[in-house]
């Protein structure tokens, strides 16, 4: 008898991950049209209500967060570098220190070239890129390549425009 009571379990067992298992990925409406054993082949080849459901809309674009595009000016992050395409300019910027917000607020106020990514880095929390990169002082530049190696770097504390950011590129 013990044999027959394993296989019995194991079956059930097996019947509960599968209903849980569609319980958790489909809605109700899912599980009507995938649980009816008189449909015909046809009737499967349509689409399920959810894909055309619009509370469902846009839920696929959550999976894969697309690279940045060049021309902005945005908050660095781990991975920016790999991500980001064209050229990269990391601006460390201290909340605290004028001159990065007089050159914040220019970039803001301008328009960063196509092609080109400026990424806010900020000076107090991100120690390990300031050894990286050799920074010691707030509105330092810094030109990567995709690698992250450098290929130009400045201190824009005298002239704190967009201007003098693009001055500085290789």
């Amino acid at each position: 008898m013990m044999p027959h009571r394993t296989a019995r379990t194991a079956t059930v067992a097996a019947t509960a991950a599968v209903l849980i298992a569609l319980a958790g990925c489909s809605s109700p409406a899912v599980l009507e049209v995938t649980s009816s054993a008189a449909e015909s082949p046809a009737s499967k080849a349509e689409p399920t209500p959810s894909a055309t459901d619009p509370a469902d809309a846009g839920t696929d674009d959550t999976t894969a967060e697309p690279a940045v595009a060049p021309g902005q000016y945005i908050d660095y992050y781990d991975g920016a570098i790999e991500e980001t395409p064209g050229l990269k300019v990391l601006f460390f910027h201290a909340s605290w220190c004028p001159k990065c917000r007089a050159l914040d607020e220019d970039i803001t106020a301008n328009t960063v070239p196509d092609g080109m990514t400026i990424f806010k880095v900020d000076f107090d929390t991100a120690l390990d890129l300031r050894q990286v990169y050799g920074v010691t002082l707030q509105t330092t530049i810094v030109y990567v390549d995709d690698d992250g190696d450098v290929l130009a770097k400045g201190v824009l504390y005298n002239d704190t425009t967009l201007d003098a950011l693009l001055a500085a590129a290789p």
